[in-house]
């Protein structure tokens, strides 16, 4: 992008977060960023292992600290964790140097592709996903410039993304 903003992702655990965000930088020839990936590459450790070994409160606490490192940069598409937007900080980070986008997938689309192995808010019950959802979404609402449905295939979302990124370059 010509001011060199980041494209934040936003959504639930399997909304295509981390797919359509590595085709968008692809796109934009922007770098890219999942912040799970970057938490696991960090830490050593899976996001489940973190979770299990140490709790959410405490994977919260080093994504937050992640989200403050990588909000600082620039020219970057960031896929969100599904429970960034949780912390009202982490969406003001997000926000000073980045264009939002909420990928709302329908819940029936997720839970029918996920795998919940490696999810760890929905290991336990794929039915938790409902929950999350409940408390989550009018968060991503709140926080987000521009909702994208994801539906449909991966590259009709991106395509939208980049024709509201062109419009507002």
């Amino acid at each position: 992008m010509k001011n060199y903003r980041n494209i934040v992702l936003t959504g639930m655990p399997g909304s295509g977060k981390t797919s359509i965000g590595r085709l968008l930088a692809e796109n934009l020839n922007m770098s890219f960023c999942d912040l799970d990936e970057y938490i696991e590459n960090k830490f050593d450790k899976s996001i489940k292992e973190i979770f299990r070994t140490c709790g959410e409160r405490y994977f919260r606490s080093i994504e937050s600290r992640v989200v403050r490192e990588i909000s600082e940069r620039r020219g970057t598409v960031i896929a969100t964790g599904g429970g960034t937007v949780l912390n009202s900080e982490n969406m003001r980070l997000l926000r000073q140097n980045g264009i939002v986008f909420f990928i709302n997938r329908p819940l029936e689309n997720i839970i029918s592709d996920i795998d919940a192995s490696v999810r760890p808010l929905l290991a336990d019950d794929i039915s938790n996903i409902y929950k999350l959802y409940d408390i989550r979404y009018d968060l991503y609402k709140e926080y987000s410039d521009f909702e994208i449905l994801n539906d449909r295939e991966i590259s009709d979302a991106v395509d939208r993304i980049l024709n509201i990124v062109k419009t507002i370059e």
